[in-house]
């Protein structure tokens, strides 16, 4: 069976629609490079496609708020339905990609698929407060049928491999970097963070302070493990992880976009095609209950 996807987009700095899209149904070269996110069309010309995306399902449909940049988006990434309302993608769709990073506003677009029972990939992060996490995921009609995370989750390069893990040790604390602002960025290094720590234990404390446009969390867990994350603003920074163990330490560097953005897409279509749950409710609350500790003064 093949899925047909819809998309929703656009939110200001955020390309997902063109490149989730892309993945799924390959791409106009052409086009691609008028998206005005230069990356894109830079790591999607080093796939082969077909081959390096994903055959399980077709973004068939898109609604952006201008009819234009709709039709912009569906010419770069082969969508062949544009629609006038979001909610026409109701009936016409086997599942949405809510491919925009405006917190604030997914649960306005996201309620009227989770009460029609349309299985939904809600982007980063998926809110920014606790109680908006919470009625989103209240109006799932059957398990997993909301699934939202940072692609990051995903990335290989952001996880230790068996070389590493017996290098360093027993996890004693991890640093997380990343450029840019706390509610869009924050979440990409929260998630492949948790990731690492399964064994965590309960939040014990947490510290925040804010200088300029930067700002840093400090946490400690009750398994006497500790955690920073930084955020950088416009400030340079690498997006990484520098984890220190009992024994020795190691940086790890998130390098490869198109590899993290298809493994979280490939995750969220065999949950609908399984119709099980592939990140549970109790994760993306934690990991947005973090991001509302850092954004509280």
């Amino acid at each position: 069976m093949t899925l047909r996807l819809g998309v929703i987009g656009l939110s200001p700095g955020n390309g997902h629609p063109y490149s989730w899209s892309a993945i799924f149904n390959g791409y106009n070269s052409k086009a691609m490079e008028e998206c005005g996110f230069p990356v894109i069309p830079r790591y999607l010309e080093k796939q082969k496609f077909p081959d390096d995306g994903i055959t399980a399902g077709k973004v068939t449909h898109i609604w952006t708020q201008d009819p234009l940049l709709s039709k912009k988006v569906a010419q770069a990434s082969l969508i062949p339905f544009v629609v006038d309302r979001y909610t026409d993608l109701i009936g016409q769709v086997d599942a949405v990609l809510l491919a925009r990073d405006d917190a604030e506003n997914h649960l306005a677009y996201a309620s009227p698929f989770l009460r029609a029972g349309v299985p939904i990939y809600i982007d980063k992060p998926l809110a920014l407060t606790m109680a908006h996490a919470k009625a989103l995921l209240s109006l799932q009609r059957f398990p997993g049928q909301l699934f939202s995370c940072s692609a990051l989750r995903y990335a290989p390069e952001l996880q230790l491999d068996a070389h590493q893990k017996k290098k360093i040790g027993e996890i004693q604390s991890i640093q997380a970097f990343t450029p840019k602002d706390w509610n869009r960025y924050a979440i990409h290094v929260i998630e492949p963070l948790l990731q690492l720590i399964p064994k965590r234990g309960e939040l014990r404390r947490s510290l925040r302070w804010k200088t300029s446009d930067r700002l840093s969390l400090m946490m400690d867990f009750s398994n006497d493990l500790d955690v920073q994350i930084h955020a950088f603003g416009k400030a340079s920074a690498p997006l990484s992880l520098r984890v220190i163990g009992a024994d020795d330490w190691c940086d790890l560097f998130f390098t490869n976009s198109f590899l993290a953005f298809r493994n979280a897409l490939l995750e969220f279509v065999q949950g609908v095609l399984n119709r099980d749950v592939r990140i549970s409710s109790e994760h993306m609350l934690e990991a947005v209950e973090i991001l509302e500790l850092g954004r509280k003064a």
